[in-house]
């Protein structure tokens, strides 16, 4: 008869277990919140850059139009004019009241007013811009604290969890070699099919009917089920995903010794030449929707309201960074938390 202590054992380790994966989800979500953030202050200090180049140039021009108004100003003086406009611009305070008395003298070349008002309206435009993207810029960094701060609070919890493992530490060592047993067969079976597939890549392309994706809505509002291109570099992405099985999650990395879940997607897809943001949501823009009946190897599949993303391997299975704790593994779609939290998929063509 089984020692009623041990199922006790095993109890235990199962809810902590539980626990410990609940927190190491919202840890990974917070990490692509943390990407999102940084990502959209990454636009938007590029937008910035762009704008302060912008704006040397309008006081450049500024500047120029202030010389030729000057010169201008010159020649009505030495000239010896007793023209009415020269006493309206030697009483100016500001290059808008020259321009102002240009408009109403109307002396002095049109065109010259024209300019002159066009370069102050640019500069004043370009200066509105800036203030904008640095008030923007202020916001997006406080995004950026806040959510530094959720990941802390939340691993500061995976830090307790963890703590309670020490009680069932047998029994996890148990599970985690159970584990690691399924995890090589589910390589084994993997890079079985990926040769098989690889042997009849040719001729699969060439007897593909090629289409695109359906413009009419389908269910969720996604476009319904259409024939969708085939992925040139599926085969290779899957292959090239294997290699990093069982390298660990670590928050905000992107290879090759540690990931986070866009990470991988983002690491994985620059070896065949395919540039992706580290950004799970923005992952998503990329590419053609695809009717889950329609998973080829090499999708992208994502969850949780893009908070979590992936690579389709096939046979129902994807290979994730999953979690703080975990490594980079292979799981079912079929998985209960893959399951209830399935958003949708992307094949990038190449």
């Amino acid at each position: 008869m089984a020692d009623p202590g041990i199922g006790e054992k095993q109890a235990e380790a199962q809810q902590v277990i539980a626990g410990i994966d609940r927190l190491g989800r919202q840890l990974d979500l917070a990490s692509e919140a943390y990407n999102g953030a940084t990502y959209h202050l990454a636009l938007i200090r590029a937008s910035l850059r762009l704008n302060e180049r912008e704006l040397t140039i309008a006081r450049r021009n500024v500047r120029i139009a202030e010389d030729r108004l000057a010169a201008r100003l010159r020649a009505l003086y030495m000239s010896g004019s007793g023209d009415a406009t020269l006493e309206v611009l030697l009483g100016a305070r500001s290059l808008d009241e020259v321009i102002n008395a240009f408009e109403i003298q109307d002396r002095v070349s049109q065109q010259d007013s024209q300019i002159a008002g066009a370069v102050v309206r640019f500069k004043e435009a370009v200066s509105r811009t800036h203030s904008h993207l640095s008030k923007a810029r202020a916001a997006e960094e406080r995004v950026v604290v806040e959510r530094a701060a959720e990941k802390a609070r939340i691993a500061d919890g995976l830090a307790e969890q963890r703590r309670l493992l020490s009680s069932v530490r047998a029994e996890i060592v148990r599970l985690r070699h159970a584990e690691a047993v399924r995890q090589a067969e589910l390589a084994a079976a993997a890079a079985a099919r990926l040769a098989e597939q690889r042997a009849q890549a040719e001729q699969a392309l060439r007897s593909a009917v090629v289409g695109t994706t359906a413009e009419s809505p389908g269910a969720n509002g996604f476009p319904s089920a259409a024939v969708v291109p085939p992925s040139l570099v599926g085969a290779r992405v899957v292959s090239i995903a294997e290699q990093y099985l069982g390298r660990p999650y670590v928050w905000g990395a992107a290879g090759p010794f540690a990931f986070d879940c866009s990470g991988l997607v983002t690491y994985v897809f620059a070896q065949v030449g395919i540039s992706l943001p580290h950004f799970a949501a923005a992952q998503w823009i990329y590419g053609t929707y695809v009717p889950v009946d329609q998973l080829q190897p090499g999708d992208l599949v994502f969850f949780e309201n893009l908070g979590h993303v992936g690579i389709y391997v096939g046979n129902g299975e994807y290979i994730e960074a999953p979690q703080p704790g975990d490594v980079v593994k292979i799981t079912p779609l079929s998985d209960p938390w893959s399951a209830a939290n399935y958003y949708g998929a992307k094949r990038i063509t190449g």
